[in-house]
């Protein structure tokens, strides 16, 4: 009665990762852009309070850096939901 039948010890239990290396790669792709939108949108701003600075308002920081972290978090969703495991027919 103490004994689990189903653990038999010439069965063995194959453990597969979630993630091939093709997700990480992807991955780490994302986390790229999302690192250099960041490190883009960063700076720009003034060493005195009452003096304005207008390179807050460029393109780099109000165009490019965001559309860079919008960029990394698709290929973020995308590298989630990629399937390595899927054959083409």
């Amino acid at each position: 009665m103490g004994k689990n039948q189903n653990n038999k010890p010439n069965q063995q239990s194959k453990q597969e990762f979630i993630f091939q290396k093709k997700n990480y790669m992807f991955m780490f792709i994302g986390i790229a852009f999302i690192v250099l939108g960041f490190i883009l949108m960063s700076g720009g701003g003034s060493d005195d309070p009452n003096v304005f600075n207008d390179d807050i308002f460029n393109f780099r920081r109000i165009r490019l850096a965001p559309t860079l972290v919008l960029i990394g978090l698709g290929i973020e969703v995308y590298a989630i939901l990629l399937n390595p495991h899927k054959k083409k027919k």
